[in-house]
């Protein structure tokens, strides 16, 4: 009796905690790890599909296998660089006095161009939310305001952002103040929709729940819709992300900064006869930022959510 009453024993209350802690855990490096694992796997199979059509092109003289139809790109150096010597190219010094790599440059400016991205993707982040409470509480509001915004944007960055670098101009502003307002414009819409889908997303069950105990309307969105939308939040911040670094790029590109990631591809491209890979190059890492941009967001993400999954 005595070993079936220890066996029958109820665990304590810290090994029911720790039962509980344990398996629900979640790993913070987890996805990153998975992140890396997919993106090797990309660059690898990118490098082998880049590689491997440019040596049938090659082989073919840039014709179809068995038929004398042209390939749609060629694969002479000066159109398809062999990605060792895109890589080769970020080690060599560049043109300026400072003797710095092209990496090193490349980086520098890539930075100009995520602070500006980063500024941009907040001040979208803040106008999103706000303006998905306001089409959330207010029908009428909804109903009027947000065919506007879809049709907002359909209008081509090409031909806004130089008018919005006009404005900043006229107006005495610094450059990279068009260049911010840029990527915000871009990165508003995505927070905007997927913060309204969150806040709509809340059960009928809940709702009648937080009503049964007089919770007014601010309380149920503060305490119930605000928390239900926080995944959605942060998959509209993902597609933000993307977002404001493209139009940041395309700001440099119109307003004439003299800095950033953009401006680095504008000059690139100018001198592409002479040296085709600077212009890979460029566009390689210009690419990479964009990526860990996002994957800042996700880490957030990460973070956030595990919080709250321990809190709940």
């Amino acid at each position: 009796m005595a070993q079936t009453t220890i066996r029958e024993r109820p665990p304590s209350q810290l090994q029911r905690a720790s039962e509980h802690r344990a398996p629900g855990r979640p790993n913070v490096f987890a996805p990153i790890l998975r992140f890396l694992a997919i993106a090797i796997g990309v660059l690898v199979a990118v490098v082998v599909l880049w590689e491997g059509y440019k040596a049938l092109g090659q082989a073919t003289g840039d014709k179809i296998p068995f038929t004398a139809i042209p390939l749609p790109v060629s694969t002479s150096d000066y159109a398809m660089p062999h990605i060792l010597t895109i890589l080769s190219v970020l080690a060599e010094p560049t043109s300026g006095a400072s003797g710095q790599s092209l990496f090193v440059y490349l980086m520098q400016q890539l930075s100009v161009t995520l602070r500006e991205a980063g500024l941009g993707l907040l001040i979208g982040a803040v106008i999103g939310c706000g303006l998905a409470v306001l089409l959330r509480e207010i029908i009428v509001l909804s109903r009027g305001l947000l065919p506007w915004l879809v049709m907002s944007q359909t209008i081509p960055l090409v031909a806004l952002a130089p008018i919005i670098v006009v404005w900043a101009g006229a107006a005495g502003l610094p450059s990279w103040v068009a260049v911010t307002v840029i990527s915000a414009y871009l990165s508003f819409f995505p927070v905007v929709i997927n913060m309204l889908t969150g806040l709509n997303s809340p059960k009928p069950v809940q709702l009648e729940l937080m009503q049964s105990v007089s919770a007014s309307r601010w309380q149920i969105l503060w305490w119930l819709r605000f928390p239900s939308a926080v995944p959605n939040l942060f998959t509209g911040l993902r597609l933000a992300a993307t977002a404001s670094v493209i139009g940041a790029i395309v700001g440099e590109l119109s307003a004439g900064t003299g800095l950033g990631i953009g401006r680095a591809i504008l000059t690139a491209a100018y001198y592409y006869s002479n040296s085709p890979e600077t212009l890979f190059a460029a566009v390689l890492i210009a690419s990479l930022g964009g990526v860990v941009f996002v994957q800042i967001i996700t880490l957030i993400e990460v973070l956030v959510l595990r919080k709250r999954n321990i809190n709940g």
